[in-house]
């Protein structure tokens, strides 16, 4: 996972020298495999390499094509030899990534980027045209954040460059903050009003005068795939997923996997072994690393990973994390954390375990079981099946599945129908979910102001249009998107995760298919379990679901009670209109006596304050306390910020 950054000045002044050796500073513990620069007036680019496959080993970068076309790119395409064929005139089998793109850029301009198929991020700066453009991977796995100030715009595929190396200082972008209570931000924000992300699936066109965003590929609701039997879907799911399992085994070095006792890692595990086997797989080989806590009874796993284990004949790394501390936020780490999601948990014991494994093996790649519950039916609602049937009208169908779904989940027909209704019905007629309301600790003139984000950008099903369980789908994947946005890249652990679930022709496959292959009233994960018999342990596909941890977060809540309601007395987001300092000792003072609170929240807003503390110690922001005459005056009229952010001073 190579690092680029880019500065332009618009009027044509030089970029200063010392601000640039103050970025490669910063850049250099995310690229530790050499660096180089494109510098011709007004316009820098440097690039950081990380190298994880024997091609990027060979790239030259910023990459300048036979047109003048300078180009940077972070990433791996996946569909190279489709690609090379295309372009057989101009590249070869022995060409790089970047040569590829930059030829099919060349070649397409930004109607190209459909065509690549992978994780990635790229920089396109033509000299003639005085064009930026910077575009990113339809899930947004990898990252790309610009800034325009005046006349001059910055870029980088991580965000320190652009919050350390300036004299600026940044209004805090509120609506941020709210989802990151909830279900993550939207995915084209950042907590700096004034620096945004590339959306996933989208470029951004730069000129003088002129910015646009356009949208280059999304998924189509009219393609479809119909067979027969179960057998024919069975035999195209392992088709598709022996496919992105093999593409992300791409590297030169041993690959580490992450093992759990559920389906989604062990049945990637378990497909790469057969990859590794058959001989068509680059990498030498594959080894993993589980995590088990046995103190918790609901969370049993190491018998199951295990039993991969054992087929394999190989035994991984084994991490306890029944003495991880559920708040050890990082408080006492002055490493600095561009995002409040960057402070969690990272000097906990399983993560110097995890770090101290990774570095002493020499792994650069992790592959990861992330989009498995999303893509195959992990969570086995009825809802998406039963409201296709509703919007085409099938009513005696809908009534008969909805009957059968009723006696295995042994809930009242009634309930049933009224839930796949409710689904199609704004909230202000059937109130909202209890698991999407904000906490009750957060301030109204901030719930009010930034209530959609608290909800979780919730959408409502159409009758009309496409199918209600693609509109799920969508909504799903564009879930994932926030999460992958709000994540940060790691320098102390550095690696590249890779994520075979959320492979754009795996995707593709699940959402063309019929609901009632992926989840079935008597079968979770229908589709997974019949097409990985004999792949996977029966153990695994046999298994009931995984339950999750309930019992350690509040134990733990429990035992550092009084600590953390230290911390309440002296928080900063209560100064600038954010948490109600009252209302939240009274949350944890609950939560201590066993009483049911929002414990996803309860952690995040922590780590906001440390995050908080962080930023205002670093000067990145100016803050305005609440009780101020000006805040006063705004509360009096009822104002409240718009969602780009708001300036805080001293």
């Amino acid at each position: 996972m190579s690092v680029q950054f880019g500065r332009w000045h618009i009027d044509g002044t030089p970029v200063d020298f010392c601000y640039l050796a103050r970025v490669k500073a910063t850049l250099a513990a995310f690229g530790p495999d050499g660096s180089s620069a494109y510098d011709k007036g007004s316009i820098s680019i440097l690039y950081h390499a990380f190298h994880t496959t024997k091609e990027s080993r060979l790239e030259t970068q910023p990459h300048i094509s036979p047109a003048g076309t300078v180009i940077t790119w972070d990433g791996r395409l996946d569909n190279r030899a489709e690609l090379i064929r295309e372009l057989r005139n101009v590249v070869t089998t022995r060409s790089t990534d970047v040569e590829i793109v930059s030829a099919a850029y060349e070649k397409g301009g930004t109607v190209s980027f459909a065509k690549f198929v992978g994780d990635w991020a790229l920089a396109a700066w033509n000299e003639n045209t005085q064009a930026l453009v910077l575009a990113k991977d339809f899930v947004g796995i990898r990252h790309l954040y610009y800034s325009i100030d005046k006349d001059t715009v910055t870029w980088s595929t991580i965000l320190d460059p652009l919050l350390l190396c300036t004299e600026r200082t940044f209004p805090l972008c509120e609506e941020y903050i709210a989802g990151w209570f909830s279900f993550f931000p939207a995915a084209h924000l950042t907590p700096y009003a004034g620096i945004n992300s590339v959306p996933p699936s989208s470029f951004i066109s730069l000129r003088p005068g002129k910015q646009t965003i356009t949208k280059y590929w999304d998924f189509s609701p009219s393609k479809q795939i119909r067979y027969r039997t179960d057998g024919e879907y069975e035999e195209h799911f392992r088709s598709v997923f022996f496919e992105s399992v093999r593409r992300r085994l791409r590297s030169d070095n041993p690959i580490l996997a992450e093992l759990s006792g559920g389906m989604d890692s062990p049945s990637i595990v378990c497909m790469a072994d057969t990859i590794i086997a058959c001989g068509a797989a680059d990498t030498p080989r594959l080894d993993t690393v589980s995590y088990y806590d046995d103190s918790e009874p609901n969370w049993n796993e190491r018998p199951y990973f295990t039993k991969v284990e054992e087929k394999r004949r190989i035994t991984g790394c084994h991490i306890d994390v029944s003495h991880q501390d559920t708040f050890d936020l990082d408080f006492v780490s002055d490493r600095f954390a561009a995002i409040p999601g960057s402070v969690i948990g990272r000097h906990t014991g399983a993560a110097k375990q995890f770090l101290e494994f990774m570095t002493s093996h020499q792994y650069r790649v992790l592959l990861s079981g992330i989009g498995g519950d999303e893509a195959l039916g992990g969570v086995p609602t009825p809802i998406p099946e039963l409201s296709n049937l509703l919007a085409r009208g099938r009513l005696w169908k809908l009534v008969r599945q909805a009957i059968v779904w009723a006696r295995v989940k042994r809930v009242p027909l009634l309930q049933l129908l009224c839930e796949t209704v409710r689904a199609f019905l704004p909230p202000a007629l059937v109130g909202t979910e209890k698991h999407k309301r904000p906490p009750r600790w957060l301030e109204p003139r901030f719930v009010r102001a930034h209530l959609r984000a608290l909800h979780g950008y919730d959408t409502r099903l159409r009758l009309i249009g496409s199918l209600p369980s693609f509109q799920e789908q969508m909504s799903t994947l564009e879930g994932l998107r926030r999460q992958f946005n709000a994540s940060c890249l790691p320098c102390d652990s550095l690696h590249e995760q890779r994520y075979p679930y959320l492979d754009r022709d795996l995707l593709e496959f699940t959402y063309a298919i019929p609901r009632e292959q992926i989840v079935r009233a008597h079968q979770r994960r229908s589709l997974m379990r019949r097409a990985l018999i004999g792949i996977v342990p029966d153990e695994l596909l046999q298994r009931r679901r995984k339950a999750f941890i309930v019992r350690g977060p509040l134990a733990a809540l429990s035992t550092d009670y009084r600590c953390l309601a230290h911390r309440t007395e002296c928080m900063t987001s209560p100064r600038i209109g954010i948490v109600n300092r009252q209302r939240l000792a009274e949350s944890l003072q609950s939560a201590a006596h066993g009483q049911d609170v929002n414990m996803i929240a309860i952690k995040r807003v922590f780590a906001l304050e440390h995050w908080l503390g962080q930023s205002f110690h670093r000067r990145l922001f100016r803050f305005l306390p609440a009780d101020s005459p000006r805040e006063k005056s705004q509360a009096a009229n009822g104002e409240s910020c718009d969602s780009g952010g708001r300036e805080l001073t001293s």
